[in-house]
């Protein structure tokens, strides 16, 4: 008869001491990357949704990003906070060492005073007299440029994407408001201590119920992506934009460019409307700057237009041409910005190290 097997020895347990030791082994942390040490530049686009920080090689590479919501209505003291947070965490998204920083350009959404580096007022945030320069100053000591957004933007196109080689170019960027900026020579057109070209901002005959005053509208209340999604929210109600109404059930806040364009190629009757009758107008606005200024080029930009690029450069020619003198049209030049989202941020550093090697 096979005897029976012994039973195996309890295996004695670890000490406590030796478990811990095992598992600090396998839970060591990996070692921290090398910080790279190289010159870099931070560009800022202060949107009037968003907040898009960018660090920059000497080449304009993005090297790493941040961005944050603006919420302007949270007030100006939070937004000073988040401005440089951003700035920070786009420097240790980029794994930069922050040593390397040359300098900030600022892109904002309103009238700026370029010379002391002042947001003056910035009408869809509610911001007024915000010291910039001097905030990003005190916390990264290098030098800071402010400017307009959009003249930001219009500078980054014609230094580095779509008007390069142009001598004039003509900047229109619908949005949440509709900002231009235009550039003669290699120079932003602007006022001697404030920024100018506030397109959105030319007064028309005609009202609505929101018009500041009675029997005028200002061409962005008519033009702009939020111009846009609010009349289109009311083709949702009206169950003229079924697609639209879909997809953000007609809340302002989420009918954005891509639902819009989504909408608009969906053939969803209220917002062919409101699109043709917009760039109709923008057509009217673009058309008095032709007559003034005569530019080689026009670049479009923004969330709207790159969404709907063939529409609005297809129906934006139409309308100048329309509108404008025959030998000011005749020859000019029409574009979709190539830098797209990174416009703005690459335009303000590339304006600052242009005054830097001036």
């Amino acid at each position: 008869m096979a005897g029976k097997r012994k039973p195996k020895a309890a295996t004695k347990p670890a000490p406590k001491a030796v478990v811990k030791v095992k598992k600090k082994l396998k839970q060591a942390p990996a070692a921290v990357p090398k910080l790279k040490s190289v010159p870099f530049w931070i560009g800022f686009d202060l949107g009037g949704t968003k907040m898009l920080a960018c660090v920059l090689d000497k080449d304009y590479n993005v090297l790493g990003t941040a961005r944050k919501s603006t919420n302007g209505s949270d007030g100006q003291a939070k937004g000073r906070k988040k401005i440089v947070n951003c700035v920070h965490e786009a420097i240790v998204s980029a794994g930069v060492d922050p040593k390397g920083i040359q300098g900030i350009g600022i892109g904002c959404p309103g009238l700026v005073n370029p010379e002391r580096g002042v947001l003056l007022v910035a009408p869809n945030l509610g911001w007024h007299n915000m010291g910039l320069s001097a905030l990003l100053t005190k916390e990264f000591c290098v030098p800071v440029s402010v400017l307009n957004d959009v003249d930001a933007g219009t500078f980054g196109e014609y230094k580095l994407g779509a008007a390069m080689g142009a001598r004039s170019v003509l900047g229109v960027f619908p949005g949440t408001g509709v900002g231009a900026g235009f550039v003669y020579n290699g120079q932003l057109v602007m006022g001697r201590t404030i920024s100018c070209m506030e397109l959105g901002n030319i007064m028309l005959p005609g009202t609505h119920l929101g018009s500041s005053e009675f029997g005028t509208v200002i061409l962005e209340d008519l033009t702009s992506r939020l111009a846009v999604a609010a009349q289109a929210g009311v083709g949702c109600y009206r169950g003229q934009a079924p697609e639209l109404n879909r997809r953000t059930a007609g809340n302002l806040r989420d009918i954005r460019s891509k639902a819009i364009a989504t909408s608009m190629k969906s053939a969803d009757e209220a917002m062919v409307t409101v699109i043709r009758n917009s760039i109709r107008y923008l057509g009217m606005g673009v058309a008095m700057v032709v007559n003034l200024f005569a530019p080689d080029q026009i670049v479009l930009g923004g969330g709207l237009v790159e969404e709907l690029p063939t529409v609005y450069l297809t129906m934006l020619k139409e309308e100048v041409a329309r509108y404008a003198m025959p030998e000011l049209v005749k020859g000019l030049k029409f574009s979709i910005a190539k830098l797209s989202g990174t416009a703005v941020a690459v335009g303000s550093v590339a304006w600052l190290r242009n005054g830097e090697a001036a």
